[in-house]
């Protein structure tokens, strides 16, 4: 009797092991996901704070990584934060409130997902500043900002934050060697032509400058991906007509003024969901 009793014990401590586990993973093929990056991970801007980690990062509970997590059954590590540049991977970026982010990799590390690149060189913030000062400047007619720092963007890109991002990877790949790993591309921002003066007060020569900018971000990102037998999870097709030009409902980031998001420039709600389809598509992940 007695003996039957434990069988029976252990039987039912096994099944509420096993049904305890998120949908579409048991407690055995659970993937371990660890998620890395900056705003664009972290969805910086959408609202509700994840309160488990400092409000310095601004860190959504609806950001990408919660969506692939909670579709896919992974258990998820989020140490992704606003601001996050590639030198935030192996030293504190809030010393005292957050811990280097690769501190959450290990060799039973699953999965990864990452955003990084746009802030080393504070190339988007300096971007979008530098344009939108000269859009105002000129009321939106011509191409100043092209003409005030031409291949200044570029450069930067080419020298210092290809470079970083394939050092990162590679490092990544070191810290979590059993890992899949997937770095995203920045969904786009401004559209191929045109603009939105009033929301994003970038003059109209200068918003095919912001964009081939930013795809040369992109296509480093990709290479450095490529580089390392990292998968590249492309955003340029998913994303294109969805920048932040478009209304509410169709545009996947928010625009620089009048926008819906407390960070502007960022992707939404709808952004995050669009680009955790993409990833999820791409990593062939149901």
């Amino acid at each position: 009797m007695k003996r039957s009793l434990l069988l029976a014990t252990i039987a039912a401590a096994t099944a509420a092991t096993l049904t305890v586990t998120a949908p579409g993973a048991t407690a055995a093929t659970a993937l371990d996901y660890a998620a890395l990056g900056d705003s664009y991970s972290a969805a910086s801007g959408v609202l509700p704070l994840d309160l488990s980690i400092t409000p310095l990062c601004a860190r959504s509970t609806r950001n990408y990584p919660n969506l692939v997590a909670a579709a896919t059954g992974a258990r998820l590590t989020d140490v992704t934060c606003g601001g996050a540049q590639t030198k935030d991977f192996t030293a504190a970026q809030y010393p005292g409130l957050t811990s280097p982010q690769f501190d959450a990799l290990s060799a039973e590390t699953d999965l990864v997902t990452l955003t990084i690149g746009g802030n080393d060189a504070s190339l988007f913030i300096n971007l979008i500043l530098a344009c939108g000062s000269a859009g105002l400047a000129t009321l939106g007619f011509g191409s100043p900002c092209r003409d005030i720092y031409g291949s200044h963007f570029d450069n930067q890109i080419d020298a210092t934050i290809g470079p970083a991002v394939l050092a990162s990877l590679r490092a990544l790949r070191a810290k979590a060697p059993n890992a899949r790993v997937a770095i995203l591309g920045y969904p786009w921002v401004v559209p191929a032509t045109g603009g939105c003066f009033l929301t994003m007060p970038i003059a109209g020569g200068d918003i095919p400058y912001v964009r081939s900018i930013q795809g040369h971000l992109n296509a480093a990102v990709s290479s450095a991906a490529q580089q390392t037998g990292v998968t590249f999870v492309d955003l340029a097709q998913a994303s294109n007509g969805r920048d932040a030009c478009k209304p509410i409902g169709t545009r996947w980031v928010e625009p620089a003024l009048f926008g819906t998001n407390f960070v502007p420039v960022h992707p939404n709600a709808l952004g995050e969901a669009g680009m955790a389809r993409q990833a999820m598509a791409t990593l062939g992940l149901g």
